[in-house]
């Protein structure tokens, strides 16, 4: 996540703080920050990740196979994310998407 998150414009030592790694991808992804509170409620929290999981593919230009690929085989996909050839398509500008 330290790459992912340095690719992505972001500190990559935010990947090792908990909480806050996980505002920080809200923000990769370019979901409201309300969206933290999701990952609070039991079975809404399950929910959450994999959308975050579909925008994190979508923001770095991979479609919805490597999104299940994030979604079932992190260990590998994640990786690939992080020292492949995906450059985030994300911006800081525009207005994130509800």
């Amino acid at each position: 996540m330290w790459k992912v998150f340095s690719k992505a414009g972001q500190p990559g030592w935010a990947a090792i703080i908990p909480i806050y790694n996980v505002i920080v991808l809200i923000q990769v992804c370019q979901k409201p920050l309300w969206w933290i509170v999701l990952f609070f409620i039991p079975i809404a929290n399950l929910v959450a990740v994999i959308l975050l999981a579909i925008a994190l593919a979508k923001v770095f230009g991979k479609g919805g196979g490597f999104a299940a690929g994030l979604i079932l085989l992190p260990i590998i996909f994640y990786p690939v994310l992080a020292f492949g050839s995906a450059q985030y398509a994300g911006g800081t500008s525009s207005s994130p998407d509800a």
